[in-house]
Formats: C-alpha cells, structure tokens, sequence
C-alpha cells in the first residue's frame, strides 16, 4: 500500500485566500470525493499536488518522502509528470488532429497498449481523430490513458462533465476496477456520480477540507441547496 499525505496546503491569489491549512490523507485501495462550488480551490489543490502549481505554505509525503509544494517539484508535461501523481485536468490534453489509435502508442508500449485497444468501445473509436469524438468518447479515452498509466496516485478534475451516459457507466466501472491498486482523488459538479464512487468525501470550503459523512452535510456545507 502507498500513502500520499497532504499537509497545511494555503494558497492565495493577491489577497484571496484560496486554500487555508488543507490536509487530507489518501492511500491507494480508496477512492475520495472532494466536493466545492465554483471558485472553492479545488482545481488550484490538484494543480499543487501534481506541481505545476506552487503554494504559500504545505508539504506533501508519499511514502516516506516529503516534497514541498513552495517549488514546482515534478516535470511540467500536463500528463506524464512523474510516476507517482497523474492528473486528469479540465481540458482536454489530448491532439486534436490525431487518430486515436496513433495516440496510444505515445502513453504506451507493447501489451500495456492492448489495456486501451481491447477497452470496451474503443474498437469504435480507434480509427477517428479526436476531434471527431463525442465529449464522452474524448473523455472515456482520456481516463483511460490517466488510469492506465503506473502512478499509484490519481487526480481527477471533472471526469464526468457532460459525458453522455453510456460512456458515464463506463467511466464508472472503469475507476472501479482501478481501485484496487490506485489511491484516486475524484472531483465533479456532477456530485451523485462522485458520491456513488467515493469511499470517504470531503468538501472545501473558506479554503478548508472538511468531513463529509452524508448528504446532508453537503447542504449544510453550501454546496448544495436542497436535498
């Protein structure tokens, strides 16, 4: 089992304060829900685990090594960074232009190339260009080249937006099967498909990770209006 360990992360932009002290632990086996409203900092907390974002003040551990997060301490490429934090970000990462089945081999060598290929629906999609794909086709393939690669910690940022919902369900039980080997942190406005997923859950709020144990608190929280 690895542990990644995030402590007194505290961002701020002028004079917003973004993050305030976030601390959270995540071991690989689980998956966690981090759940905010627009503008709480939880694309800003992925962009400094993964460190392409610095902050005022945190460390991250994984394992026994510590990282500080004043500096950017991994290799800036949007998604081959290290092997140990992979980072599935708002925007598509992926060319465009390219076949999808020219795609793979840039992620991937030999068998792990048949991981993607042999994917359910992929046969489909293999010979067309990305932009050629539906939001769920584009993403679908997106989480699968996150997932598949060997970083034992992940980091999602709305995998779930305005994907149709077959590839929705396929996104679900692709994540599913992962977690037996991966600690994944999953964030989504679409919060039913997080919750349905999470193992323990979290909300951000005033720039701090705070406990979530049933819906309810989501709604005392802010974060939702109403049940």
């Amino acid at each position: 089992m690895a542990l990644l360990q995030v402590n007194n992360i505290s961002k701020s932009f002028g004079k917003k304060q973004i993050l305030e002290s976030a601390d959270f632990q995540l071991a690989t086996g689980e998956i966690l829900g981090v759940f905010g409203r627009n503008g709480s900092g939880k694309s800003t907390l992925l962009t400094i685990l993964f460190g392409t974002q610095t902050a005022k003040t945190g460390t991250i551990k994984i394992n026994e090594t510590q990282y500080s997060v004043r500096k950017h301490f991994w290799n800036k490429n949007p998604i081959v960074a290290n092997e140990l934090i992979g980072y599935l970000p708002q925007f598509s990462f992926l060319s465009q232009s390219s076949k999808v089945w020219d795609l793979i081999p840039r992620y991937f060598e030999g068998a792990a190339q048949d991981l993607i290929f042999r994917a359910p629906r992929m046969s489909k999609i293999a010979n067309r260009k990305v932009n050629e794909l539906s939001l769920g086709e584009r993403r679908y393939l997106e989480v699968l080249i996150v997932g598949n690669l060997k970083h034992p910690f992940l980091l999602l940022d709305e995998p779930f937006s305005m994907v149709e919902p077959l590839f929705k369900e396929l996104i679900h039980e692709f994540l599913s099967s992962l977690k037996s080997k991966k600690g994944i942190l999953l964030t989504d406005h679409y919060y039913q498909d997080v919750w349905q997923l999470a193992d323990r859950n979290l909300v951000l709020k005033d720039g701090k990770l705070k406990t979530v144990n049933a819906i309810e608190d989501l709604v005392n929280a802010g974060y939702l209006r109403s049940m």
